[in-house]
């Protein structure tokens, strides 16, 4: 969620804060600031609410000096968006940024409280900048104030600490909120991943679950949760892929949904090879009793398609979770089951619980990630890379195309390792996979058809979306994207669910979109489509050529899908979708790729 960078440089250090917040921005934020420490010590900060624009007009008006400083992009969970609750949180000769929650700050602030020393703010954070503070107070040094600090913090965190009069020292720590450490030529930085990173060094430091780090610009030093010296592995990443972009695109959403033609068709290449699947050798379903499939959101949501193909393929029964209720629901699991998280990040705080609370109750954990050094692929037993790329958008378009991808692979791997079908089936089962990058493209060309049909949706106070089978998930998807990015209340539903409550909402102006194939439940979808019609509701019909022709008669519009993709077509038909919320959320003039309230990396429960 927030966004932390740190840098201990060899340059005026403002400018860079905000290039690297700037680069985190896809995380969601509604404020921001940073402190720095110039050339005498003096430590100083520059807050503002809104977007990074506010906060470097401020630093025009109001510049601050150093080559050392801490910046933060926050996302209110403690108090209001306001400059007061703005990082980084100051208290006497301590600057501090956070993300993740404190969950005891209640219980610290009022015994800082009973202390004489009183917050200015609702934040969880102040109190973490007055504890450390206080124990500067008592004659520590930074270092031991610092670790002090950390032994009496409950809850998922990651900080960056910076103190006045050290104009070389920058301590960082994680629990649980990810943090990344950068290695420059006397340079040294932090992150709250390795995009932020990525303008001032290829070489990272990915910080484990309980570390702390101790850095100055020629030298790092991590601790481990019992404070024992440890190295952590130093990685080289590819700048190139961390290029933040809009490549002419009016918004990253806009390029990243023209993008997945490209990416699905990387992911195909990189997990098939002619009629053969490429998977480690570990991952065999022959033995397996059960899938568990856990993620939040729209990752939820692919897993939730993927149900349909690991039941109707392989035969294999598949329990699809959302993980904020997944370990406290305490299912019992089977010890020749195995769990699959999805999450784009790796870093989903609630999947990565589902996930930790899963290990040693299964035979094996699978984790689906789009960043491959993520906590999530790291405690998995196996990590499957979904490769879609950085999406920058805070709603997800081919991350959930490419995770869809990836778990058609699985499911086909478990339907052969089981018997279900054989080599000329897979074969089968391939070439439709195969065929889906280019029928992805053509499925970009409904792109004005949706702008078109985004004035219509614009003007409703309610939407609704239907679907059945494996189109059903994606019927939720499109009902999950409008509500993102519009602002406007929709619902998805299956199909046959529709005359159980959902039809006493219809009237002239609801709009229902229907997502209907031409396939064995066409007809069954149909005949609930009719019954929207009987009651004047508005039908938008997305289908095939064949569905249009033999059931578009009395509907409000159609968007016509390309034929083909077999039991694949949830990924086709998961593009108008997105084009329909993203031409909706411009006609209404909202914040496309960081809608209100929202965050892309949701690192807190």
């Amino acid at each position: 969620m927030c966004g932390i960078i740190g840098i201990l440089g060899r340059h005026e250090v403002s400018p860079q804060l905000v290039d690297g917040l700037r680069r985190l921005e896809y995380r969601g934020y509604d404020s921001a600031g940073v402190a720095t420490i110039d050339d005498s010590g003096r430590l100083d900060r520059r807050r503002a609410v809104g977007k990074l624009v506010n906060l470097s007009d401020r630093l025009v008006h109001e510049p601050l000096r150093g080559h050392s400083g801490i910046g933060h992009t926050r996302w209110a969970t403690h108090g209001a968006a306001n400059e007061v609750n703005a990082h980084p949180h100051k208290s006497g000769p301590v600057a501090v940024v956070h993300n993740g929650i404190i969950e005891n700050f209640r219980e610290l602030r009022d015994e800082l409280i009973a202390r004489g020393i009183h917050p200015e703010s609702q934040t969880d954070t102040e109190t973490v900048a007055l504890l450390t503070a206080s124990f500067l107070d008592q004659g520590m040094a930074p270092v031991d104030a610092a670790r002090a600090t950390l032994t009496r913090l409950q809850g998922a965190f990651a900080l960056a600490f910076l103190f006045e009069g050290e104009t070389d020292l920058m301590i960082a720590a994680r629990r649980g909120s990810p943090l990344a450490i950068g290695h420059g030529d006397g340079e040294m930085f932090i992150g709250s991943d390795a995009v932020a990173l990525a303008p001032f060094t290829d070489q990272i430091t990915y910080l484990d679950d309980g570390d702390h780090a101790v850095l100055t610009r020629g030298d790092v030093a991590v601790f481990d949760r019992n404070e024992q010296p440890v190295i952590r592995h130093m990685a080289r990443i590819d700048v190139g892929a961390t290029a933040i972009d809009k490549a002419g695109y009016r918004h990253f959403m806009a390029k990243e949904i023209a993008e997945q033609p490209v990416v699905i068709g990387d992911v195909l290449s990189h997990y098939v090879k002619g009629d053969r699947i490429i998977l480690p050798d570990e991952i065999d379903f022959s033995q397996v009793d059960r899938i568990c499939l856990v993620g939040c959101g729209t990752a939820h949501l692919a897993g939730h398609t993927a149900k349909y193909w690991f039941e109707q393929i392989a035969g294999l029964p598949c329990d699809i979770d959302v993980a904020s209720e997944f370990r406290y629901r305490e299912p019992p699991l089977s010890d020749k089951s195995w769990f699959i998280s999805i999450s784009q990040s790796g870093e989903t705080a609630d999947t990565l619980a589902a996930l930790h609370y899963a290990r040693g109750r299964v035979d094996r954990t699978l984790g689906l990630v789009n960043v491959g050094t993520s906590a999530i692929a790291r405690d998995s037993d196996i990590a499957l890379a979904t490769r879609a790329g950085i999406e920058v958008s805070v709603a997800s378009s081919k991350a959930f195309t490419c995770q869809l991808a990836v778990l058609a692979v699985l499911a086909l791997k478990a339907a052969h390792d089981r018997g279900r079908i054989d080599d000329q089936q897979l074969a089968h089962h391939l070439a439709d996979l195969r065929a889906i990058p280019a029928l992805l493209q053509q499925a970009l060309a409904l792109s004005d058809e949706c702008r078109n049909l985004s004035e219509w949706l614009a003007q409703a106070q309610d939407v609704l979306y239907l679907g059945r089978g494996a189109l059903f998930p994606v019927a939720l998807e499109g009902a999950l994207k409008l509500k993102e990015l519009s602002y406007i209340h929709a619902e998805g539903y299956a199909s046959g669910e529709l005359k159980h409550g959902p039809i006493a909402l219809i009237d002239r102006d609801v709009p229902v979109v229907v997502l209907a194939p031409y396939d064995h439940l066409f007809e069954k979808t149909i005949s609930n489509m009719q019954e929207v019609m009987a009651r004047h509701g508005q039908i938008l019909l997305v289908s095939d050529a064949k569905g249009i022709a033999a059931g578009a008669e009395g509907a409000f519009a159609t968007l016509q899908l390309p034929t083909g993709g077999g039991i694949f077509q949830p990924m086709l038909y998961a593009v108008p979708m997105q084009y329909l919320a993203y031409h909706t959320a411009v006609a209404k003039g909202t914040d496309v790729d960081q809608p209100r309230n929202l965050a892309k990396s949701v690192t807190v429960e």
